[in-house]
């Protein structure tokens, strides 16, 4: 699975600010029901919150990777939403969050899904790699901070 044919510059965002996880959600539907014609906001948000019930999506150290599937789905896509300030988002270690890597796959891409899941949560364990995310000034500077961290990985793995 190549993570960066799931992401694209319109997709990382540098978000000013954003009160609540219910919020970051709604920016996240839009942007990723942009990149499936057939979805739409609502249904992708749905998505989201469904897993959501099922335990929280943090990981901790201010890091959460939403995801859902969705039939209408025909392919995995990814966003990146860097948040100004960190929101309540019910973490293992408590800490806001502010950093959202979400991924929305097909309903029936379950290897597709957990291989995704695990290769964002290997990119998001190193702290010199969030903290460059984290200092990100903009959308674009956000995606190629992504995309060198994509290819660093790849190349060790």
């Amino acid at each position: 699975m190549n993570l960066l044919s799931c992401l694209n510059p319109e997709r990382t965002l540098v978000c000013a600010q954003v009160s609540s996880k219910k919020r970051a959600f709604e920016i996240l539907s839009e942007t990723l029901s942009s990149s499936c014609q057939s979805l739409s906001e609502q249904q992708v948000l749905d998505s989201l919150f469904n897993r959501e019930r099922l335990g929280s999506t943090a990981l901790g150290k201010g890091i959460a990777i939403p995801h859902g599937r969705c039939n209408g789905c025909d392919k995995a896509v990814c966003a990146i939403l860097m948040l100004e300030e960190g929101v309540d988002y019910d973490a293992p270690d408590k800490q806001p969050v502010d950093i959202l890597f979400a991924v929305l796959v097909p309903e029936k891409a379950h290897d597709e899904h957990l291989k995704t899941l695990s290769s964002i949560a290997n990119l998001l364990k190193s702290d010199s790699f969030c903290r460059q995310l984290r200092n990100a000034y903009n959308n674009q500077a956000l995606y190629d901070i992504v995309v060198a961290g994509l290819k660093k990985t790849e190349q060790v793995e």
